[in-house]
């Protein structure tokens, strides 16, 4: 499962993505950067992938909301 949030900082905001595994409910990849872009969510899901090695397929979820 993946989401992405925003923390507010001193010097403006820091976007955090994050990929949990649900099966062992551990983070297994996050990014954070000071802009939301494609980047940071792309960061998470590859250290997810570098950390867990999956053999098999596996299935990603995201709600794929909208910031506004």
């Amino acid at each position: 499962m993946s989401d992405i949030t925003y923390i507010r900082t001193l010097e403006g905001f820091a976007y955090l993505a994050v990929v949990i595994d649900l099966y062992s409910r551990r983070v297994v990849g996050w990014s954070m950067q000071s802009r939301q872009t494609t980047d940071v969510v792309l960061q998470a899901l590859h250290m997810a992938v570098w950390r867990r090695k999956p053999k098999q397929p596996v299935l990603i979820h995201s709600d794929q909301g909208s910031q506004s």
